[in-house]
């Protein structure tokens, strides 16, 4: 299985979410993936932060993978308020010493943002056997469907971690609301698409016993995970009145090593761009668009949306490649 990962990780830095970290681990981890590629985007962090991430996690491991820097900001959306809230959170809840103990990367801003060069280069040149997981916003992946636009039918699927429809608290989600055009373009694009959004990934779980199970490893990649992991999970039970924390992005890589973790169904998707609504995803059902008139025709195609996982299922998928990884 031939995989970019598009992501905005945070692994190490105070505040920052750790699931894009948890899925880049797992793919490398898995010998059934070979990632070809990692991209980075301004999202859970900034980009330049995202990619230190990535080239630190590679080169902790030794591994080739390429790592390109993607979009600072998106394409429409002022990514200041965005940027206030997920900075401003540790400082918030007072809650920085958590991270006292971890190394932080040091972000570079020498990298050239060439990531949707770089996606559209390794999918083209290679028709139907790129998979490209997106777990941040798709900046980068609507940039590159612009420059690409045979992107649309050489790619062999494009996972996406983002959208809700039903979890309170939640109108939207952070990656789509970060770039509602992106989402947008990249929803009704016509390219096959498994949507991944927060109304099944908030049904993920990590608890510290968990992690202390994926520690007992005891090689560097469990190593690594235990030490940013740890703070972000009693940061998340401080902040959120979680036992835990959740583990979002790990799962559009888990259900492409087992898809029995999850069920699916399919809609037709799309993201508003205007009013109160900008940001929030939207569901057409097939019944409702032969019966209601005024429903506009949706653009793109049947869009598989994941529904419901079985977290013990998946803590154990991740817990099984975690322990058998080697450099």
């Amino acid at each position: 299985m031939r995989v970019i990962i598009d992501c905005d990780p945070g692994n190490g830095i105070p505040g920052a979410n750790i699931d894009d970290g948890l899925a880049l681990a797992l793919a490398i981890a898995a010998p059934q993936i070979s990632l070809e590629m990692i991209t980075t985007v301004a999202g859970n962090t900034p980009v330049e932060v995202g990619y230190a991430v990535a080239k630190d996690l590679a080169k902790r491991l030794d591994v080739p993978i390429p790592v390109y820097c993607g979009a600072s900001r998106a394409l429409r959306e002022d990514p200041l308020p965005w940027r206030e809230k997920l900075d401003h959170g540790v400082e918030h809840f007072g809650l920085r010493q958590l991270w006292e103990d971890v190394p932080t990367p040091q972000a570079s801003r020498h990298a050239k943002p060439i990531a949707p060069e770089a996606i559209g280069e390794l999918i083209c040149h290679n028709p139907g056997e790129i998979t490209l997981i997106a777990t941040g916003p798709l900046t980068n992946v609507a940039i590159a469907l612009q420059l690409y636009p045979q992107l649309i039918h050489a790619v062999k699927k494009i996972v996406i971690m983002g959208g809700v429809f039903n979890v309170p608290g939640y109108m939207k989600d952070t990656n789509f609301g970060l770039d509602p055009e992106a989402a947008h373009a990249v929803l009704t694009s016509g390219a096959p698409v498994t949507l991944v959004p927060m109304d099944v990934t908030t049904k993920t779980q990590m608890l510290h016993a968990d992690l202390d199970r994926l520690a007992s490893a005891e090689n560097v990649l469990g190593r690594y995970l235990e030490q940013t992991i740890r703070p972000w999970i009693t940061y998340s039970m401080r902040t959120r009145n979680l036992p835990g924390c959740w583990i979002h992005d790990v799962l559009t890589v888990a259900w492409l090593l087992d898809s029995s973790l999850a069920t699916t169904t399919e809609d037709f998707l799309d993201v508003s761009l205007e009013g109160l609504t900008r940001g929030m995803t939207c569901r057409y059902g097939r019944n409702t668009l032969r019966l209601d008139v005024g429903i506009p025709e949706p653009k793109g195609v049947m869009i598989e949306i994941l529904q419901s996982v079985d977290n013990q299922k998946l803590l154990s998928l991740i817990e099984h490649y975690i322990h058998r990884y080697h450099v």
